[in-house]
């Protein structure tokens, strides 16, 4: 496991208090945070949904499967998918790998665009998880 400096948590994205991510400009990207993948351990399997899938903010959309547990995984903002990331069909670890590039999870179509406003700055998800500087 990382030691709270080694977490990453970029300043240009928003994030949930279940650790998912969003980016803020479209594609509106989601992913779970550095912090969440390295409690996970190992990612096997990733369940999405089917590209259309409307969800509420809050919601769970799929889950993530580690050697250690199945963890669910809950939508920030009211959307509709508008993409999955298909590499993870093959390659679950690119969470661990890189969970705010290549291992993000899906591109959602943003409901209430105003919602961003209710997640978390970086500063904020450091609190929240007790890595402040």
């Amino acid at each position: 496991m990382k030691k709270p400096a080694e977490i990453v948590i970029p300043e240009t994205l928003r994030y949930a208090k279940d650790h998912e991510w969003m980016s803020l400009i479209a594609p509106f990207r989601v992913g779970v945070s550095d912090f969440a993948q390295d409690q996970l351990g190992d990612i096997t399997y990733v369940e999405l949904p089917e590209p259309g899938a409307a969800f509420a903010a809050g919601q769970e959309f799929g889950s993530l499967e580690s050697i250690k547990s199945v963890s669910p995984l809950y939508l920030p903002a009211d959307g509709k998918v508008a993409a999955i990331n298909e590499r993870l069909r093959d390659d679950p670890g690119l969470v661990n790998q890189d969970p705010y590039g290549a291992g993000w999870l899906v591109e959602i179509e943003l409901f209430r665009p105003e919602q961003a406003a209710l997640l978390m700055d970086a500063a904020a998800y450091r609190r929240h998880i007790g890595t402040e500087a």
